[in-house]
């Protein structure tokens, strides 16, 4: 059949994580690729005795459709849960999205149009790069180094292009490179924003997962002119099937991202909501996160010691101090696409770099999950990957 799609659609591909993970559904295949939480740590008990209260307290307004902001008893939880990143704000403010992935998009259709530029880090998030090119954006990328973006390079950007829209950052615990911004980088970028009177888009899915240090303030914290839309999600700190996040913004910023929810599904799941609300009264989720931490940090370093051993010493890896994911660079001759193609043979599968990078791929690079393998998988998984990468090499 031959229908004439929108335009749009030619921007739009295929997630290539999304893709993969079809693949490592087979349980043979021990796989680096997804950004998965652990499901061994899911609350599984602790949901059943929360949706089995609600329904059987509030069942009638559960099912029924409720306001676009979003379940007001779960706003006021999360106004409590943001003053652990250091922001105050209030429930007014706070808007409940199906996933923080659908405030990516709803970003994306109130700030782009056609040719609009988009800064962001170099690499980025697959899932952010395929949200906004549905929108026509071009694409402005900036190095990053260990302290997060260049503000030399951002400033550059910033004075020489009029038309960007806003700069998406992930300055927790990055995806894919698992890098983490300093305070003088976060405070800088407000600082170039209010110059340039630029809208910063701020993407925390991972910050309250930190196996070292303490957490530092979001750049929300520094905010002082209402320019920073701040995104957060349950899916990492409790489990990404009920699909509920959160965008933090200005009334004049909030009340455009309501109105495109509501003509994107009117609202997020009223039960969900409720659910989690539910598990947040009778539970401690500061215990729960606990776990999580303590379980991803082991793996973290069980990875990284088997990467240490078995990887040739030309290959260069990231050390995250939280999040899900660490990233590896190989020479520069070496094709990661091409490794994995050869390490899937060995039932072994991670994501490749190129899809991180929105412009010019770099295609020497790719991206290693620790948190979903148990830890006999883990070394097992990183032993055939180094034989894979020595035999290329």
């Amino acid at each position: 059949m031959n229908f004439n799609y929108a335009k749009r659609m030619d921007n739009i591909k295929a997630s290539e994580i999304r893709e993969l993970l079809k693949l490592t559904q087979m349980p043979e295949v021990i796989s680096f690729a997804g950004g998965m939480p652990a499901p061994e740590l899911f609350p599984v008990e602790a949901f059943k005795k929360a949706s089995k209260e609600v329904l059987n307290e509030n069942g009638e307004i559960a099912l029924q459709y409720g306001p676009t902001e979003g379940y007001e008893p779960l706003k006021k939880k999360i106004v409590e849960r943001m003053k652990k990143v250091y922001v105050d704000a209030t429930s007014d403010q706070i808007l409940i999205t199906s996933g923080s992935q659908q405030g990516l998009d709803f970003v994306a259709k109130v700030f782009i149009d056609p040719g609009d530029l988009i800064i962001c880090e170099s690499p980025t998030y697959l899932g952010a790069i395929n949200a906004f090119k549905a929108y026509e954006p071009e694409f402005v990328e900036i190095e990053t180094d260990d302290d997060g973006m260049v503000m030399e390079d951002l400033e550059e950007a910033l004075r020489t292009n009029n038309n960007v829209r806003f700069i998406y950052v992930i300055p927790d615990f990055q995806n894919p490179s698992g890098k983490t911004w300093s305070i003088e980088r976060r405070k800088k970028l407000i600082e170039l924003a209010n110059k340039y009177n630029i809208i910063i888009v701020e993407d925390n899915p991972y910050g309250e997962l930190l196996f070292e240090g303490e957490i530092r303030p979001a750049i929300k914290h520094y905010d002082t002119e209402g320019r920073v839309i701040f995104l957060g999600t349950f899916s990492k700190i409790l489990c990404p099937g009920i699909r509920l996040g959160w965008a933090v913004a200005e009334e004049e910023v909030l009340s455009k991202l309501i109105m495109v929810k509501q003509g994107a599904d009117l609202q997020s799941s009223t039960v969900s909501q409720m659910q989690i609300d539910r598990f947040l009264e009778i539970y401690d989720i500061e215990e729960h996160i606990e776990k999580i931490k303590a379980l991803y940090k082991n793996r973290r370093d069980l990875m990284l010691k088997t990467m240490e051993e078995e990887f040739p010493e030309e290959v260069q890896y990231t050390y995250p101090k939280g999040g899900l994911f660490t990233w590896v660079i190989l020479p520069e001759h070496i094709s990661a696409r091409d490794l994995a193609a050869k390490a899937l043979e060995k039932n072994v599968a991670f994501v490749p770099g190129g899809s991180f990078f929105p412009n010019e791929a770099r295609e020497n690079t790719f991206r290693m999950n620790y948190s979903n393998m148990d830890d006999d998988r883990i070394v097992e998984g990183v032993k055939r990957l180094g034989e894979v990468i020595k035999k290329i090499l």
